[in-house]
């Protein structure tokens, strides 16, 4: 009896487990299909949003906040990017957020007059897929969103994409139980602006976006390609969390983030390159020189005896100025770049301002 009733344990346990997976799969089917549908609706705004088809729509706050510019792999660069939304007004619990990139040196390939009219239907699917070749870049996620959390939320993701002009469209979408048939519509907010993308794999010195950072964490592992598209500034070994807000209290420090590109190297295989931090501060309508600090040395002497371009290793720049010697007022961080064994020297800028609090 003993041995019996355990065996009808063992079914009923088994039978509960598969009945549960069972509602399992069906519940992630239907959230899949509601996405693929979802996905279907974002798409035909961003076409309307392309073509300027109608006012663009924003019940959800969708700000642009920054983006950066770092290599990527073969001849590309890499675009992180930061929108905010407005919590309070996501009523669902999640949203979907669409971004497509769209190169503005593609030629047009939609057909108008009478020939148009004679395609047939397949000729009409090569002419649809054809005008999908011209993104440069598409991709969407389904974000949750905890509601009553304070200020602006923000969202990160990225695109790749060679050198050029885009236009750059966001959408982000309520989705989730509460966007019923019968219920009010989802909102809905559009946002569309123009990206400049610059070339940094021309073997000419450059940089990456100065990047100014909130704090830089560890990665103990490495991610996966999930954890890597939700966690678009994690960086190798490091997360970088970019400051938005360029209002710093006597309080903070400064903090910069840089990746020089494309120093030249001398006979030991190695790059020598200064960088320089010069502070100007804002008197009327000029800059006037305040404070520097010492001038970074990478060099032989400076670097790892392993360092190696070749190899992938980057050339990293940076420093934390603490601001509380620095007057309330408007600055600029004027970085000066050398490469001493190309003579060649750039500059970078960064504008802030430093509050009492």
């Amino acid at each position: 009896m003993f041995q019996r009733r355990s065996s009808i344990a063992i079914a009923c346990v088994t039978l509960l487990f598969c009945s549960s997976l069972v509602a399992q799969k069906k519940d992630e089917k239907k959230q899949d299909e509601a996405q693929k549908k979802e996905v279907q609706n974002l798409v035909k705004l961003a076409d309307d949003a392309a073509a300027g088809q109608g006012a663009a729509p924003n019940d959800l706050s969708l700000a642009w906040v920054r983006e950066d510019v770092l290599k990527a792999q073969g001849n590309k660069q890499y675009i992180p990017f930061i929108v905010t939304v407005d919590p309070a007004k996501v009523t669902t619990g999640n949203l979907a957020f669409y971004w497509r990139v769209i190169s503005k040196n593609a030629q047009p390939t939609a057909t108008t007059g009478e020939a148009n009219d004679k395609k047939d239907d397949k000729d009409k699917d090569k002419d649809k897929d054809k005008k999908k070749s011209d993104y440069a870049y598409e991709d969407v996620a389904f974000i949750p969103v905890t509601t009553g959390q304070p200020g602006p939320m923000r969202i990160a993701r990225s695109f790749t994409v060679g050198a050029g002009a885009y236009d750059v469209v966001r959408i982000a979408k309520e989705f989730g139980a509460q966007a019923q048939k019968n219920g009010p519509p989802a909102k809905t907010a559009i946002l569309k602006h123009t990206v400049n993308v610059p070339h940094v794999w021309n073997g000419e010195l450059s940089t990456s976006s100065v990047i100014i950072a909130q704090r830089i964490d560890p990665v103990p592992a490495p991610l996966t390609p999930q954890q890597q598209a939700d966690r678009p500034y994690a960086l190798g070994q490091m997360e970088i969390v970019p400051q938005t807000d360029m209002a710093f209290s006597k309080k903070q420090e400064l903090s910069t983030f840089m990746l020089v590109y494309n120093p030249k190297t001398d006979s030991a295989n190695k790059p020598d390159v200064v960088v320089e931090y010069n502070f100007h501060a804002k008197s009327g309508n000029d800059w006037k020189f305040f404070n520097k600090t010492n001038p970074q040395n990478l060099n032989a002497q400076t670097l790892p005896p392993q360092f190696d371009l070749a190899a992938g290793h980057q050339l990293q720049s940076g420093q934390a100025v603490p601001l509380a010697s620095f007057p309330e007022g408007e600055y600029k961080l004027e970085i000066k770049v050398t490469d001493k064994v190309a003579n060649k020297t750039l500059t970078r800028d960064v504008f802030f301002t430093v509050t009492a609090s």
